[in-house]
């Protein structure tokens, strides 16, 4: 189970980390890409962005260094909470198809959050 959970926290701090990066330090205007992006403010997107950069290190500094753990499911939780936000974000954007992985990384950080707080 352990390693189970380290690999999707892996996989979802990586995810997390390239998404952050790009949403924090790249301008709006390369961002058109993402339907979002198109409407919202720089600071919302910024937010955003910083946001997902604190829960991929949130995912896993605290569990690999034993320095509070229990933010590791702390942070799984922000994650599940982010999901849901992202996916009333694109329905009502009308991305319909992007649903569908907001639902998938919700399912995968909501399994790391109980599994972290059943072993913390």
């Amino acid at each position: 189970m352990n390693t189970t959970l380290w690999i999707i926290q892996g996989l979802l701090a990586a995810m997390f980390l390239m998404a952050g990066i790009m949403k924090t330090f790249m301008p709006k205007d390369k961002l058109a890409k993402m339907t979002w992006t198109v409407n919202a403010s720089v600071a919302k997107i910024k937010f955003v962005g910083i946001s997902e950069l604190l829960i991929a290190l949130g995912l896993v500094l605290p569990q690999l260094t034993g320095i509070l753990p229990i933010l590791t499911p702390v942070a799984a939780c922000a994650l599940v909470v982010i999901m849901i936000l992202a996916a009333v974000e694109h329905y009502n954007s009308n991305e319909m198809k992007a649903i569908g992985m907001n639902m998938f990384i919700l399912l995968l950080a909501a399994f790391v959050a109980y599994g972290r707080f059943t072993t913390v």
